[in-house]
């Protein structure tokens, strides 16, 4: 099974003064180093959805080689939108399943996103993290279950997808970092040495 990795970069930032995907973390971008650890858990390719100052965020991100760049022109309407421009670029090259990943979480572990791949490899039609009970990233879709996401309503996105299919759902154990988002300029300094 090919799984490749979405992550979803395209929002502004408004409450931490710009877009995550260029905050820096360990001397890498928001979205270089997630768009690493994808490729790192076999993802193939990896698609990065960018929106808002998409220009200055490819020029300053860092993305790595092989990432293919996706816009979403229409960021405005919400991540709902990101991830269906994500599913897009990966069905066109042939991938079954995908691992959606926000930039707001750098801190999720190898091992984490290891197991979600694992578990769409296994079957899953739908994989997600968790970690002391609360569900995290990324979130692991299977082909099958793209059809729902793709008719999803923007209002509800993905975790309505979630919500309706519990019976799809596999949840597989997830290290602290899985559910570590940073939104605030409180957030990143508390979280990312």
């Amino acid at each position: 099974m090919r799984v490749s990795g979405i992550v979803l970069a395209a929002g502004e930032g408004r409450r931490m003064g710009g877009p995550k995907a260029l905050l820096r973390i360990g001397g890498e971008s928001f979205l270089a180093r997630i768009s690493a650890l994808l490729a790192a858990a076999g993802a193939e390719p990896v698609v990065a959805v960018l929106g808002c100052e998409a220009a200055r965020v490819r020029a300053d991100a860092g993305i790595p080689p092989g990432v293919v760049v996706v816009e979403n022109p229409g960021w405005r309407d919400g991540m709902l939108g990101s991830i269906w421009r994500g599913l897009d670029a990966v069905e066109a090259e042939g991938s079954q399943a995908a691992l959606i990943h926000p930039v707001d979480h750098p801190l999720v572990e190898p091992e984490t996103i290891a197991r979600v791949a694992d578990a769409l490899r296994a079957g899953s039609r739908v994989a997600v993290p968790s970690f002391s009970g609360r569900r995290g990233h990324p979130g692991g879709f299977a082909e099958a279950a793209w059809p729902a996401l793709r008719t999803a309503s923007p209002a509800r996105g993905a975790r309505g997808v979630l919500a309706d299919h519990p019976e799809w759902i596999v949840h597989v154990d997830g290290g602290p970092g899985c559910i570590a988002g940073i939104d605030t300029p409180a957030d990143y300094a508390r979280l990312v040495p």
